[in-house]
């Protein structure tokens, strides 16, 4: 559990020009943010195109993170699946390669009959019948508009394997974290309300930005951690910026770019989702070179 904080990078899923997963790739892109100070890693999230992969690449997706992440650094995978038996039989396989907590995002194809109680359900049993502490995902752009509510949360937190949440909404982290006690792992799902989440007792940030430009929220955390507020003030307007810009519009397309433009494999989306045009891409790289250079 005390691994559970920090900055953690909700990685991307690398691809060759055709679709075909990029497995080499992301082994490079692996063993880079292995030594770039990061502290963990979200698999199979939004970022990672979960939606867009076979179960069999998801799983050697695991595989390569938990084989190449550096010794202090932790896993969570996404076991993102419409039934509770396929949520829990994915889980358990992505365990045995190495994963370390799963992430659950609320069923949406039956949306309207995902009440309280249908969803206290999911996240319980599924939390019951792994071997590794859950934490909840709420992200409602990316389950039908399902939003995990905080009585929901707060029947979760009961359940001694559900130990934290990434929250991905616009609704105010400083609610949920006044309504949750201290030992449940709040982890902020964007940079732009990072600090607010440390300032007010989260332990850190699934950002997307990470994936491109990992030591610009590792800075923030660092002076944070440190005491160094006379730094923090700009750092932290310099990330949002650079959220703004990386993370903004153009959804993980632009995140992607941006990882090119820093060294790491980004390439194109999977189909359905359209890379950048030439035009979109200058653009990011004005915007991006007049925030960093």
């Amino acid at each position: 559990m005390k691994l559970l904080k920090g900055v953690v990078a909700p990685i991307t899923t690398p691809f060759y020009e055709g679709g075909g997963f990029a497995l080499p790739m992301l082994e490079s892109n692996i063993e880079r943010y292995a030594v770039s100070g990061i502290h963990g890693y979200l698999a199979l999230g939004s970022n990672g195109e979960n939606k867009s992969l076979t179960t069999d690449e998801k799983l050697e997706i695991v595989k390569c993170v938990a084989r190449r992440m550096g010794k202090n650094q932790f896993l969570i995978a996404g076991s993102i699946f419409e039934s509770t038996r396929e949520t829990i039989d994915f889980a358990q396989r992505a365990i045995n390669l190495g994963a370390e907590f799963i992430a659950l995002l609320p069923p949406s194809y039956f949306k309207s009959q995902m009440k309280e109680n249908a969803l206290v359900r999911y996240f319980t049993d599924v939390a019951s019948a792994v071997g590794v502490p859950c934490t909840l995902y709420n992200a409602p752009q990316f389950s039908g508009g399902l939003e995990i509510s905080a009585a929901i949360i707060k029947r979760c937190i009961e359940h001694p394997n559900i130990v934290g949440i990434k929250d991905s909404t616009s609704g105010g982290i400083e609610k949920l974290l006044s309504a949750v006690p201290d030992e449940f792992r709040v982890l902020s799902g964007t940079a732009n309300t990072f600090l607010n989440a440390l300032i007010n007792g989260g332990v850190g940030v699934v950002a997307s930005l990470a994936n491109a430009y990992p030591v610009v929220v590792l800075d923030v955390y660092d002076a944070y951690i440190s005491g160094d507020y006379a730094a923090l003030r700009e750092l932290n307007r310099r990330m949002i910026r650079l959220n703004g810009v990386v993370s903004g519009a153009y959804g993980v397309a632009a995140v992607k770019y941006a990882m090119d433009k820093n060294g790491f494999y980004g390439g194109d989306p999977r189909l359905p989702l359209l890379p950048l045009t030439d035009a979109e891409k200058a653009g990011l790289d004005k915007a991006i070179d007049g925030i960093i250079g």
